[in-house]
């Protein structure tokens, strides 16, 4: 569980949670590449309730800048795949309403994981220069919200460029006690405290060609493990 901080500020925000004792799905139900059948416990969230979820998120998000402007920056490379479906949905709905947000998109690449553990610090590896956002409405995408100190540290480096405004949208938050109470703006799935893989989210750079989201198991920890 979050910690009560951590609920009360999540209190305000629309989200799916998932709980601690949920079984998820057996692999033999999806289609799973072959070469990661061993190395899989279970399916947590299938690619199609990703898929409806972040349409909601997507309409949630038009809703809230109406008319402004936004720059879309998504965070690489585990926010890859849910930013391009999310800016794919937004324009679904430019074309189908009554009002349209115009969008331009930026990427930035950090590195904070080594294995499973948080490194501690965030390292910009990549990304194009961040005065450009200056003055601008901003929404981060990012795949995973873990302890939160990424993000923080990632919104220091942003109010150094000045932008209008930044919002975060995050397709997972985990429920970690090494939480440090961070909760972004639009959130897909409260997720328990376990390691997903699957849907772009890597274990070293593995499990990127995984449709859904799932567990890995010690098998797959062991066989792509980075040795030290």
């Amino acid at each position: 569980m979050t910690t009560n901080s951590t609920e009360t500020k999540a209190s305000a925000k629309s989200f799916i949670k998932i709980a601690d004792d949920e079984k998820g799905y057996p692999l033999d139900q999806f289609c799973i590449p072959k070469h990661y059948e061993e190395d899989l416990e279970r399916v947590l969230i299938p690619e199609g309730l990703i898929n409806d979820r972040t349409e909601r998120l997507a309409r949630d998000i038009v809703e809230t800048f109406g008319n402004e402007a936004i720059v879309v920056l998504c965070v690489l490379k585990g926010g890859y795949k849910f930013f391009t479906d999310l800016v794919d949905k937004i324009q679904v709905l430019n074309r189908n309403r009554g009002h349209s947000i115009q969008m331009a998109v930026d990427f930035i690449r950090l590195k904070s994981y080594m294995n499973e553990s948080s490194t501690g610090k965030i390292e910009v590896i990549g990304g194009d220069n961040l005065e450009n956002l200056k003055g601008k409405n901003v929404l981060i995408v990012e795949d995973i919200i873990d302890t939160g100190r990424t993000m923080q540290q990632l919104l220091e480096l942003m109010s150094s460029v000045q932008p209008k405004s930044v919002k975060v949208a995050s397709l997972l938050l985990k429920r970690t006690p090494l939480s440090v109470g961070y909760i972004p703006d639009y959130i897909g799935f409260e997720v328990p405290n376990l390691f997903l893989v699957g849907y772009a989210l890597d274990y070293n750079e593995f499990f990127r060609d995984l449709s859904h989201i799932c567990v890995i198991n010690s098998n797959g920890k062991e066989k792509y493990s980075i040795q030290q």
